[in-house]
């Protein structure tokens, strides 16, 4: 009997993703609008990145060890409700009309310690939810409810932010314990997994015993910090997902404009909150629109080529947003370069689970949660510092340019992501390393 594609489980899955993102991406929003006139400072903008990206960086080992000792399911909605304890923070600092920023820092920190667990357990469960051949179908429909989030979130934060700047923090702490409660009732199928080697099988068992209730190793059993590290080993073992995560980590951390976007709305094309939160949602629309047309023709060949090319164009238009002053041909830009995002990202949110093995997939995800955090939050710190040095356009036109140098790099340097033409399927998945 052919499974299931639309079930109960899958429908609140893509609730949680949902309500998650959208919470996320408003508060990440008016963040960086508040702090922008608290300071008017280009280099807090970055700041703020880095406090971001701190907690996933340094909790990466004990992240995606839990994620794969522990229900997947149970981590995820503990650190959602965590999310929301730090949103509903932010919303009574916010009430008290703040001058000081180091609060909004502390807080951000607590909210990025939630995330870093939330990641992991989250972007695992497609994978476990799913056959192999049914996951590009079901990353599709997750890309897509992401990046309907994606606009969502910015333009609620944008239009909340006007009435009352504390009510985009409170919407997102209802937001996210919306999403803790739908991702709480998926329900995971039983597969049987393939025979596992002596050495890997080690790993397993030290991974299910918490679960089964044995004790824990013994004080001193390095047996913990191997299973930790498994998923560090096996990206650096394996081109293609090394060659894939660290794309994304170098293409963006050059790219970073977004975490800019508050100085370039209120300084070169002279908009507001809103018009930065439908500048933020441009990057929705764009990927939503690349997104629905991968739904309706999903890529199938010349795999590794495309994502290549997806980066470089995403390059192409960060220098186009860099040097415009037009509203208008800014919000092209963000469109165009969403789109590339997009497509570099269905094809390694589909590629990285389907060559990992399922008992490595949460360590995997939560080392890759890192590159992406460092990606994104990392490249805003570095997109603020340059900001501060050379002005937003400098900053984000460097950006462009570097993201350029990076996609021709790695053509050269990674041919086995380069010459990848099929999404492989079933146990064809692992590639040898």
């Amino acid at each position: 009997m052919p499974e299931r594609r639309w079930d109960r489980s899958t429908v609140a899955l893509l609730l949680s993703v949902f309500c998650s993102s959208a919470a996320s991406l408003s508060i990440v929003t008016v963040l960086g609008k508040q702090i922008y006139d608290l300071t008017g400072r280009e280099l807090d903008l970055g700041l703020l990145g880095l406090a971001e990206f701190a907690p996933a960086a340094l909790l990466v080992l004990v992240a995606g060890a839990v994620a794969d000792r522990r229900d997947r399911r149970r981590v995820a909605a503990g650190a959602l409700l965590g999310e929301a304890v730090a949103a509903l923070t932010l919303a009574w600092y916010t009430t008290t009309e703040p001058t000081a920023i180091l609060p909004i820092f502390a807080i951000v920190l607590g909210f990025g310690v939630s995330r870093a667990f939330a990641a992991p357990a989250s972007r695992s469960l497609p994978a476990d939810l799913v056959a192999p051949d049914r996951l590009p179908w079901l990353v599709a429909r997750w890309s897509g409810t992401w990046q309907l989030a994606l606009v969502a979130g910015p333009v609620l934060g944008g239009f909340l932010f006007v009435v009352d700047p504390a009510l985009p923090y409170a919407a997102a702490g209802v937001l996210l314990l919306v999403a803790a409660g739908a991702v709480a009732v998926v329900r995971l199928p039983s597969r049987p997994h393939r025979p596992l080697p002596a050495d890997e099988l080690a790993l397993v068992e030290a991974a299910v015993e918490p679960v089964v209730g044995h004790a824990g190793a013994a004080e001193g059993d390095p047996t913990g910090v191997q299973h930790a590290m498994e998923g560090l080993r096996f990206i650096r073992r394996e081109p293609v997902l090394l060659g894939a995560i660290s794309l994304d980590l170098f293409a963006v951390l050059f790219g970073g404009a977004v975490a800019l976007l508050p100085a370039i709305a209120e300084d070169r094309l002279g908009v507001g909150a809103v018009g930065l939160g439908w500048l933020r949602a441009a990057t929705g629309l764009g990927a939503a629109i690349m997104t629905a047309l991968l739904a309706v023709r999903p890529l199938q060949r010349r795999v590794g080529r495309t994502l290549l090319s997806a980066v470089a164009v995403f390059g192409v238009a960060t220098i186009v947003l860099g040097v415009t002053r037009t509203y208008l041909v800014a919000f092209i830009a963000l469109l165009v370069l969403s789109a590339a995002d997009a497509v570099s990202v269905f094809v390694r949110a589909t590629l990285v689970p389907l060559v990992t093995p399922a008992e490595k997939r949460g360590r995997v995800l939560a080392v890759e949660n890192v590159f992406i955090g460092a990606s994104n939050e990392l490249g805003a710190f570095e997109s603020g510092v340059a900001g501060q040095l050379l002005g937003p356009a400098g900053a984000v036109v460097l950006g462009g340019v570097g993201t350029l140098a990076v996609a021709t790099g790695w053509w050269a340097l990674f041919p086995a992501l380069r010459d990848v033409d099929r999404f492989p399927e079933g146990e064809s998945a692992r590639v040898s390393g």
